[in-house]
């Protein structure tokens, strides 16, 4: 028998409790999810992330683990033989190599020191040197919570301030 004390916390993603009042919303019923009160509640929120994303287009949220999402940004953007480059921040960065494998993408992963961020010096170097454009697409986790740091490229996106360079940048 297992003996367990103290009170149980979440700890996905990274040690992240779970506030009381979070706890306390969850003990309610659950809204039917083809009802007007869900459809009101979806707009309203889809509303608030164009808020928050200073953006008129339209926000697309995707129901899914990080790992969904990572799938969902390969298979949906780039084909089998095409070249991504990524850089190795962390744990999450190793796994998402492992998917980008999987749908037989040519993976560019650039070591770097799992402490920090991505380099963007690094990254714009690489980017610099590909003249043929091979390099459709830069992969980048930006929130490493397995090692728990934060990036700091979401400030600078490497390669876009001329428009020389012609890739998807895609952020975890």
């Amino acid at each position: 028998m297992t003996l367990h004390t103290g009170r149980h916390f979440l700890q996905i993603p990274g040690p992240t409790n779970v506030p009381d009042r979070v706890l306390r919303a969850m003990d309610m019923p659950t809204l039917d999810h083809r009802g007007p009160e869900f459809a009101e509640l979806g707009h309203a929120v889809l509303a608030g992330c164009q808020r928050i994303f200073r953006t008129r287009q339209p926000v697309i949220i995707y129901p899914a683990s990080g790992t969904g999402a990572w799938e969902a940004a390969i298979v949906n953007t780039l084909s089998p033989g095409d070249t991504v480059l990524m850089a190795e921040t962390g744990q999450f960065a190793v796994l998402w190599r492992g998917i980008a494998e999987k749908f037989k993408l040519d993976v560019e992963f650039l070591p770097t020191d799992w402490r920090r961020g991505a380099d963007v010096e690094q990254i714009e170097a690489r980017l610099a040197a590909d003249r043929d454009h091979k390099i459709k697409a830069v992969c980048v986790v930006h929130n490493e919570s397995a090692r728990s740091s934060q990036g700091s490229q979401s400030h600078q996106t490497p390669g876009t301030a001329d428009g020389r360079y012609h890739f998807r940048p895609c952020f975890a």
